[in-house]
């Protein structure tokens, strides 16, 4: 194995053509106020995850740079935000919904002739596979295309009027007003247009940072972002964070922040605004998902479920398998199969055809889960499976824990990374305590056939995670379901519909139900003379 991952990383010249980056991409750009400006300052260097093979030894490759902003260029952005917004009644939140979809169809007819490009970067930028990275290009499209779909239902049952006591209203969504959007490095596509959408289409104006990680891959969309809407209405910043988003929530003007990354970064920011009663907050946060394994449990089935759910891009998903509980009495057999499972995932380059193990492209992670495996041994566990924790550069092997305690680091830690943790129990109390004792509630995987078994399991867990798999790996799929979480796991939910409902607020039109006042509203819709109030809808 030490052979093998020496031998890893390529020389640039065996690149396949098709995988190939071009020269160096130092973006300057940044887009504000429906421009794209041109940055004279520092630049951010972006490395990927890749080595090369080079006369010198490996080394890491430099795809380019971004500009590392500063608070001044973050506030110009948000203030072109707030002047597109105008209080809702700049020209986008006064837009019908139909003219708003008109826009974001034809942002997507330009994203889609992006495709290779966003894909080739998504690869480089953060080790994920050819499969998977044109799997998520196609998935945010599908995404945007439902939401529209979305909208449409919506806005059809928004067109009536209803009668209760005496009242006849008309309820509408409207927008919130300015959104700040920043997505994960581990979906830095899909997650982050998950909620940037949303809120555009439905009047919102955004500022959007891109992720850490996979920052490049917004660069080919920049001219498509700039020419598909109004001036102010998206703003693209790049920079430090801490820096940029600081500022802009230190400013009391970010009426929605939609955030996807850790607990603690979204508290931060949080605790910054000087009013965050007025800040609606959507965030997808940190989860450490268990499977339970009961001793009835087809065992093929279930061992296919959790190498999937815990090493899919080598485990960087917030919905990943994070620790495994078996049951005594079959965890030998279900140790012996997975590491076999294990033994046939292939390690390799992204653009690689089968390649199931790519790079890390998070710096220092490596050191981070050989400390965890380190601090696992120490405390009676053992890396089970052959060549597990074996590493070289940005390459980690997945090491299988056996058996993992609670004095151990990987017991709650969230290793987002490839280190699966295998606790074996006799009674399945024991599991159940874990998932409520937790600081997180995200999801939980059951594998079992016993259905008074798994419906108590049912009762003990609807209480304490967003959702329930039986006998199928943790996943936010299919975008119609609700996507959310309890405790530090979330705030808010995510689906096609429930998105746009927390980027708005319903509003209504109400009055006494009299002949004067049906004839004045009467007269206002046949003669169009309000955006708001109207029974027009969509196909």
């Amino acid at each position: 194995m030490t052979d093998f991952l020496n031998d890893l990383f390529p020389e640039e010249s065996a690149i396949p053509a098709h995988a190939q980056i071009p020269a160096r991409i130092d973006q300057r750009e940044y887009l504000v106020g429906g421009a794209l400006v041109t940055w004279p300052g520092d630049q951010a260097p972006v490395l990927s995850p890749v080595f090369l093979k080079t006369k010198n030894g490996s080394e890491q490759k430099v795809l380019g740079s971004t500009p590392l902003l500063t608070s001044k260029e973050a506030l110009e952005a948000m203030e072109a935000a707030v002047k597109a917004y105008d209080l809702g009644h700049g020209v986008w939140p006064m837009m019908t919904v139909a003219e708003r979809i008109g826009h974001v169809e034809i942002f997507l007819e330009k994203m889609r002739a992006k495709r290779a490009e966003v894909v080739n970067l998504l690869m480089w930028e953060i080790g994920k596979t050819q499969k998977d990275s044109e799997r998520e290009f196609d998935r945010t499209c599908d995404y945007i295309v439902d939401t529209i779909n979305a909208l449409k239902e919506l806005d059809r049952n928004s067109a009536r009027f209803v009668q209760e006591q005496g009242i006849m209203a008309q309820i509408r969504r409207v927008p919130l007003g300015v959104a700040l959007c920043m997505g994960p490095y581990n979906y830095p596509l899909n997650e982050t247009f998950s909620t940037l959408f949303p809120a555009l289409i439905l009047g919102n104006t955004v500022v959007f940072k891109p992720a850490k990680y996979g920052v490049l891959l917004i660069r080919p969309l920049l001219e498509a972002f700039r020419d598909s809407f109004p001036p102010g209405v998206i703003n693209v910043i790049y920079g430090r964070g801490r820096e940029t988003v600081g500022a802009l929530m230190e400013s009391g003007k970010i009426d929605v922040f939609a955030f996807i990354g850790t607990n603690k970064g979204a508290n931060d920011l949080k605790r910054l605004h000087p009013k965050p009663h007025r800040l609606k907050a959507i965030l997808g946060l940190d989860a450490k998902n268990p499977a339970i394994v009961l001793p009835d449990a087809d065992l093929a089935n279930a061992v296919s479920e959790c190498v999937l759910g815990s090493l899919s891009f080598n485990g960087q998903r917030c919905t990943a398998l994070k620790i495994l509980y078996v049951h005594a009495s079959r965890v030998e057999e279900f140790n012996k199969r997975f590491c076999a499972e294990v033994a046939k995932l292939k390690p390799g380059m992204p653009w690689e055809p089968g390649v199931g193990l790519t790079p890390l492209p998070e710096p220092g992670k490596t050191d981070y889960l050989k400390a965890l495996v380190a601090d696992a041994e120490k405390h009676g566990a053992r890396v089970i499976n052959e060549n597990g924790g074996v590493s070289h550069q940005t390459f980690f092997y997945p090491a299988v824990l056996f058996p993992v305690n609670n004095k151990m680091r990987v017991y709650v830690e969230e290793q987002f990374g490839p280190l699966v943790p295998i606790v074996p129990y006799e009674n399945v109390s024991e599991a159940i305590d874990y998932v409520v004792n937790s600081n997180f509630g995200q999801q939980v995987s059951i594998f079992g056939k016993d259905s008074r078994q798994l419906a108590k399991l049912i009762d003990a867990f609807s209480s304490q995670v967003g959702r329930i798999n039986i006998n199928t790996q943790c996943q936010r799929g299919p975008d119609t379901f609700p996507f959310n979480g309890r405790k530090d796991s979330a705030e808010g939910t995510l689906s096609v519909a429930d998105a746009l409902r927390v980027f708005s607020i319903r509003t209504l039109v109400a009055a006494k139900i009299t002949e004067g006042n049906k004839q004045i509203i009467g007269t206002i819709i046949r003669n169009r003379e309000s955006s708001f109030l109207s029974t027009d809808y969509i196909f």
